[in-house]
């Protein structure tokens, strides 16, 4: 269909589009039609071993059209936001909907969909405009010197990128909705060689990102970390290595995030429990029959999907598929209560989930995706915990990974450790490691850290899904408890 003048979509400006009007015009005649706009904006800045690495700017735009039409569905995906481009898009996936009818995993048409609109915005104390481009590049430098002035530190990089993602979602059942996300992701590595030995430390891993402005930098502590970072890589090398054997384990917020997220998070996605999902470390060993009767872990184990913690990297109004996120428990007092999956998949297994169908851009339709997923703190301040320790090791910061592909068993190196002995932190380790059952694991948590020691972070690229998508993650945990963990040396 040619475009009509009147009702041409300037393409250089999607956030301003109005999503309701132009579904009204494009939409076929199906069950259902939705129309999301995306419009994406990343800036990224590096200083490593004192050179500045060339800033990147990316600027994406474009649409998805979701069409459910007598039991079938069809997406159609472009980046060209005229009106005949989206008028084409949607009769492409009206097309594939029409193709997938009695052919589809189950009646996409019978499913009870979202039915509520509204606004949602990212808290920002302080806008990424209110330091121009040279500010922010002097701030890089200077904290990135500070991790060298020492001839063993032979690679170091100071780095910081800021996504903000803007969304128009509209729906013929009559939902509205608008957001902005907003997200600030530092980084910082500081790398010692000396005699054949090789240490890294890092600004929390790859988990440090936080949802806001440049007051993150700040709640994280990017500007007091460097002489810290330099000097343990430097201490690592002369280190001991990590004990090995069974004995008691206490983990950093920072190695915690990566323990959810990999053995609670992505066994809990519906699409894996549904067989849909099979790719990064396959499905789950989870079976539909374990909501509300698995012993997941210890009573001491509380995990939340909370969305609406205003500074976690994942926090959202909705989902992309139009569903209000709200707090609710997975697992309480233990018992596994519901999983991570959105409309679709609940309605297809009939078992409760939450609003966490997630795109990471316009050309992906949703799928089951974890937020935010916390647990929740317990009572001990973290001293209590490490005077019950007789004998065990502390780590934090995850530097490995690897897990089996139902999610069943893992093992994970850290950047960091210390022994601990008849209650007592004493000397830095090295290489330290540790491996387990997901369930035995959980079940063996025997106290939980209070909530001063919570740590609020997030990874920019958790991958999932094909074609893939590359989306962002958060996890608040406190320091948390083990008893009799397999413990070893890696290197």
């Amino acid at each position: 269909m040619p475009e009509r003048p009147a009702e041409a979509a300037a393409a250089s400006d999607a956030p301003s589009l109005d999503a309701r009007l132009l579904l009204a015009r494009i939409a076929p005649p199906a069950d259902y039609v939705s129309l999301r706009l995306v419009h994406e904006r990343r800036e990224a800045l590096a200083v490593r071993r004192g050179v500045v690495e060339p800033p990147a700017l990316l600027i994406d735009r474009g649409a998805l059209v979701t069409v459910i039409d007598e039991g079938g569905i069809g997406y159609a995906a472009t980046s060209d936001l005229s009106f005949a481009g989206l008028y084409q898009a949607a009769r492409e996936a009206h097309r594939f909907a029409e193709r997938s009818q009695g052919r589809a995993v189950c009646d996409f048409s019978a499913l009870e969909r979202p039915r509520r609109g509204g606004e949602h915005r990212s808290v920002v104390r302080e806008r990424w405009s209110s330091r121009s481009f040279a500010e922010k590049l002097d701030r890089l430098r200077a904290v990135e010197a500070r991790l060298g002035g020492d001839p063993r530190i032979v690679d170091r990089r100071a780095a910081l990128e800021r996504r903000v993602t803007e969304t128009r979602l509209a729906t013929t059942d009559g939902v509205e909705i608008t957001q902005r996300l907003d997200r600030v992701i530092p980084e910082l590595i500081a790398v010692a060689s000396a005699g054949g030995e090789t240490q890294t430390r890092s600004l929390r891993g790859r988990g440090a990102g936080r949802q806001g402005g440049l007051e993150a930098l700040d709640d994280l502590g990017f500007d007091a970390a460097p002489e810290r970072l330099r000097d343990e890589a430097i201490a690592l090398l002369s280190a001991p290595r990590a004990p090995t054997g069974t004995m008691d384990l206490l983990l950093g917020p920072a190695q915690m995030i990566l323990q959810i997220h990999e053995s609670i998070g992505h066994p809990l996605e519906l699409d894996r429990i549904l067989g849909d999902e099979r790719n990064f470390a396959g499905t789950s060993f989870v079976r539909p029959e374990d909501f509300g009767s698995l012993r997941y872990g210890s009573e001491l184990l509380d995990v939340t999907f909370d969305p609406g913690i205003e500074n976690e990297i994942a926090s959202y109004g909705f989902d992309d598929d139009g569903e209000r996120a709200e707090r609710a428990h997975l697992i309480r007092r233990g018992v596994l209560e519901r999983g991570l999956g959105g409309w679709v998949s609940r309605g297809r297994l009939g078992v409760p989930g939450v609003a966490c169908s997630r795109a990471c851009s316009w050309n992906r339709p949703a799928i089951d995706r974890m937020a935010n997923l916390n647990l929740e703190p317990g009572a001990d301040p973290i001293d209590r915990l490490v005077r019950r320790i007789e004998r065990g090791v502390w780590m934090d910061v995850n530097a490995s990974w690897s897990i089996d592909d139902s999610r069943r068993g893992f093992q994970f190196g850290c950047e960091i450790g210390w022994r601990i002995e008849d209650g007592e932190r004493r000397e830095m380790v090295r290489d330290p490691g540790y491996r387990g059952r997901t369930l035995d694991f959980w079940r063996s948590l025997a106290a939980v850290g209070d909530r001063a020691s919570v740590e609020v972070l997030g990874t920019p690229n958790c991958g999932k899904g094909e074609p893939n998508q590359m989306i962002e993650v958060g996890h608040s945990s406190p320091a948390c408890l083990f008893r009799g963990v397999e413990v070893f040396a890696g290197g």
